[in-house]
């Protein structure tokens, strides 16, 4: 019998002052068995440094159709393709092909994550965007997680503040360009 998902509740504070968003809510995040936290917290920061009317987590890894996040308008369409980790240059593209806006939240290396994408084919690569944390910064995240978690994210001048179930952290939210 194959494992499910672990569900992880976020209660969060968004206070981005970079953007003029300010928000209330909660999350329920389902975590397959073979995401790991690394990945599913960076799934999170996605989705509150990209908070949008229309946001929304994707199925997730079982999902091929869609990125970990994306933000619709009321017609249903994708306005925003927002891939987490390291996706290949043809999720980019496809991704790029359906929405105004193409970007990716990685929790690893950016220079390692772009590399297999120089020559290859990707629909406006030029307005693809790559945003990293400082080095070890999720790697200090991640223990703080629990299956119940009080989060307050404030953003300003590209600097996170992530106060993550009563601990402080810190980052620069790094952008990276494609083209």
């Amino acid at each position: 019998m194959a494992i499910g998902a672990t569900i992880h509740t976020f209660d969060m504070q968004l206070a981005d002052t970079d953007r003029g968003v300010y928000e209330d809510y909660s999350l329920r995040v389902a975590r397959h068995p073979s995401e790991t936290d690394a990945y599913m917290l960076t799934r999170l920061l996605a989705y509150g440094l990209e908070f949008a009317e229309g946001i929304a987590f994707s199925e997730g890894l079982s999902s091929t159709e869609e990125p970990a996040v994306v933000v619709r308008d009321l017609t249903g369409r994708i306005t925003a393709w927002i891939e987490v980790g390291a996706p290949d240059a043809e999720r980019l593209h496809y991704g790029s092909r359906l929405a105004e806006r193409t970007v990716v939240y990685t929790h690893r290396d950016p220079v390692k994550v772009m590399a297999p994408w120089a020559g290859k084919r990707i629909h406006r690569a030029e307005h693809i965007r790559v945003f990293s944390f400082d080095a070890g910064f999720i790697d200090q995240a991640v223990p703080l997680l629990e299956r119940r978690n009080t989060v307050t994210m404030t953003v300003a001048e590209r600097v996170l503040y992530l106060d993550l179930n009563g601990t402080t952290l810190t980052t620069a939210v790094h952008e990276h360009e494609l083209g």
